[in-house]
């Protein structure tokens, strides 16, 4: 079961402690990330193996994830997975493997950043300051208030998708990415360009991550027997739109 401890923290701006969820195996490195956390003003739960750690993060639904990627049971992508197809919170994925694509993995599976084993708390703790200064979605939608493409309508101020009279349950990143390419229609965006929308010029991170959350877009227009029309363009990023030749189309180069 995942274990709980807290301090006294300034408040949050949503009035109380912001919430993390430690995620290892190995239990002293776990209450020494979750001691350090602890005194950078979080609320903390641990937990030490990937099923935990799911059930745990759906339980206190967590503004950030600090996660080990080997797991027993479940392991670190697998997790992650599943905690970024339901949460926007920030993820922070921790591993003994430095290679490029470990690295490449955790970030394809949600993660916003990676740190290598042995580390540094102060180091650690320094990253998820970093993190936090990223914002989760749009403080204000200046667009127009409904979106429709063919059968889909979106609603700003309700945050609800329609497709052919079936509501997408996204989650607040996926929203927002849908509305910005909602707003440019068929024009391609960038990945870049489409974060700068939704978090400002100044966001941290790998652009990478939009790919992610569109994957996580289209599977839910699939579970509910609609297509999704966000599209991909080789080599320059996504678009509204009918699906073109393979000569046109394609994944973003990465």
């Amino acid at each position: 079961m995942p274990a709980s401890a807290q301090s006294d923290p300034a408040p949050s701006a949503g009035g109380g402690p912001p919430r993390a969820l430690v995620v290892e195996d190995e239990r002293p490195l776990a209450r020494l990330v979750a001691d350090y956390l602890i005194r950078d003003g979080y609320s903390v739960t641990q937990a030490y193996d990937g099923l935990s750690a799911v059930a745990a993060a759906e339980a206190n639904n967590p503004e950030l994830v600090v996660l080990d990627l080997a797991l027993p049971g479940l392991d670190g992508i697998e997790v992650c997975r599943r905690i970024r197809a339901q949460s926007d919170c920030y993820i922070l994925m921790l591993s003994a493997r430095a290679q490029e694509e470990d690295v490449l993995e955790g970030l394809a599976a949600g993660a916003d950043g990676y740190m290598t084993k042995p580390f540094s708390p102060r180091e650690l703790v320094a990253r998820t300051r970093v993190l936090r200064r990223r914002p989760r979605h749009w403080t204000e939608f200046d667009g127009p208030p409904v979106l429709r493409w063919g059968e889909i309508t979106l609603d700003a101020a309700a945050r609800e998708v329609h497709a052919a009279g079936r509501i997408v349950t996204l989650t607040r990143t996926e929203f927002d990415i849908l509305a910005v390419l909602l707003q440019f229609q068929s024009a391609v965006l960038a990945r870049e360009r489409i974060l700068d929308h939704l978090w400002g010029a100044g966001w941290v991170g790998d652009p990478h991550v939009v790919d992610v959350h569109i994957g996580h877009i289209r599977r839910k227009f699939n579970e509910v027997g609609q297509s999704c029309p966000i599209v991909a363009v080789r080599g320059i990023g996504y678009r509204l739109g009918p699906e073109l030749g393979e000569d046109d189309l394609g994944e973003p180069k990465l």
